[in-house]
């Protein structure tokens, strides 16, 4: 007779192999070592062997550059100097181990606040996301943004339980937190939405009655008696002290790109571009009055400045009429004779823009803003496996178009049951999670409003709602009591 400690050993144990072997699958079969892998690879060995925080260039030797936070390649610097340079795939190896440690985490939150039946749901739900699992098999900073993200959550759940002050939780949470933002600036969201909710508990926390010992539970002291000016700078110190944490590590970054660029740069600029560098802001501009969809980005975005485009790449919805597509064509004849971004070309492109932008202010400001955030969000997540951009033309991609249509039914699914988790656990009460289920609420509305305002579509910008999606559908499966 299999006791039960054993059987969910067991199962446990089943589904890190499965997720195992799925994350192999990837690295050997979809592996991706291109575009921004290289460009972090390039700053970690140079910072590795010439102590030169920057990029190789043939005639100038080694440039600095600030466009990438050290987070990543400080991390790729490790790698290299254990398994060897531009050993990647020892990398991804590395990456597919932390991507199941970031699903152990979920399912130990899943624990401490659904119950044991959710933490082997919470668990097979992280082991089998194969759209988690594509990104171990890409040297990028998506898998240890994951991780961060999970380590965040977990611990201020820790930190909250084992009383909010000063304890070892809490140092792991300021860590998570300060790893994360050097990982991405983006991630500074993952600091506003948990830092109000760390001071709510310790706040909470302060207003609790004075135990007396010795006293039964009517004789406490209630908290208003008590409640003086010094109990809350108490209360709140450990907090201030951990966003101080947080932040502290950006010190340096910003000292030295002072010193290196003297331009006040404590994370990673908007269009990652250094000091001195052309942004293209006419044709961003116009790119964002009809870009919707990933292949835009492909096609379009990314090739600006270093290859063609195609006219034929953009939808019908990129133009209002006749003359301004007789006029966008003359443009991008002009800029494909050479692929260069120059500063008469994107004045015609701002000149485009603001056409468009005056014709349809709705559609440039609300409808297609939504419409991009909706395309990361629900879009079939195939771009890391080898599968045309075109994926819905049926006539032509047949066999991709079912796959990418299974695709996005399972993502689809993913949001479905982290939704509909959220609402039960709602729904049942947050009692004392309040503050820590507002912290996650919060962390998804800000990136979600983030995302609003980007250029260009990448479901990868939607990747760090997964963990969140994981716990919250394993709440679906809680029992009848909050905890075992």
């Amino acid at each position: 007779m299999i006791s039960g400690r054993l059987r969910t050993g067991l199962w446990a144990a089943l589904a890190l192999a499965a997720g195992i072997v799925l994350r192999l699958w990837f690295v050997t079969h979809a592996a991706r070592i291109d575009g921004d892998t290289l460009i972090y690879g390039n700053i970690a060995k140079n910072w590795l062997l010439h102590g030169v925080y920057g990029f190789t260039q043939t005639a100038k030797g080694i440039t600095p550059t600030l466009i990438r936070l050290p987070g990543y390649p400080l991390f790729l610097a490790v790698c290299f100097s254990l398994f060897g340079l531009d050993r990647y795939f020892a990398v991804m190896y590395a990456q597919c181990v932390i991507d199941l440690l970031t699903c152990l985490l979920v399912a130990a939150l899943a624990r401490r606040l659904f119950g044991q039946r959710a933490t082997m749901v919470a668990l097979w739900l992280g082991a089998l996301c194969p759209f988690t699992a594509a990104y171990a098999a890409a040297p990028l900073t998506e898998t240890l943004t994951l991780f961060s993200i999970a380590l965040t959550f977990y611990a201020l759940e820790r930190w909250c339980t084992d009383g909010p002050g000063f304890n070892r939780w809490l140092w792991v949470t300021a860590a998570a937190m300060s790893y994360s933002l050097l990982l991405r600036p983006e991630q500074g969201l993952l600091v506003a939405a948990v830092v109000p909710a760390m001071l709510w508990m310790a706040l909470r926390s302060s207003e609790r009655p004075l135990a007396l010992p010795g006293a039964s539970a009517s004789e406490q002291l209630p908290a208003g008696g008590i409640r003086r000016r010094g109990t809350l700078l108490r209360a709140v110190a450990p907090v201030v002290l951990a966003a101080l944490c947080v932040v502290l590590p950006l010190a340096p970054w910003a000292l030295r790109n002072w010193r290196t660029f003297h331009v006040i740069q404590p994370l990673a600029p908007r269009f990652a571009t250094d000091p001195g560098e052309t942004i293209p802001v006419g044709f961003q501009r116009w790119y964002r009055t009809w870009a919707i969809d990933y292949a835009s980005t492909e096609e379009v975005y990314w090739n600006y400045d270093s290859a063609p485009i195609d006219i034929s790449d953009l939808p019908n919805r990129a133009f209002d009429n006749d003359d301004q597509y007789a006029r966008t064509a003359a443009l991008l004849a002009d800029y494909n004779e050479n692929y260069n971004a120059t500063p008469q070309l994107d004045a015609r492109f701002a000149t485009l823009a603001r056409e468009r932008i005056h014709a349809d202010p709705i559609r440039y400001y609300i409808a297609l803003p939504a419409a991009r955030l909706l395309d990361m969000a629900f879009r079939p997540r195939a771009e890391m496996l080898p599968i045309s951009l075109d994926w819905w033309n049926w006539k032509q991609h047949r066999r991709e178009t079912e796959f990418a249509t299974l695709f996005a039914g399972l993502d689809l699914a993913y949001f479905v049951l982290g939704a509909v988790g959220l609402w039960l656990w709602h729904r049942r009460g947050w009692g004392r999670d309040t503050p820590l289920a507002w912290s996650m609420l919060a962390f998804v509305l800000l990136r979600c409003a983030l995302l609003l305002t980007l250029d260009n579509s990448e479901p990868r910008y939607t990747l760090e709602l997964f963990p969140l999606l994981f716990l919250w559908g394993s709440s679906v499966f809680r029992p009848a009591l909050k905890r075992d």
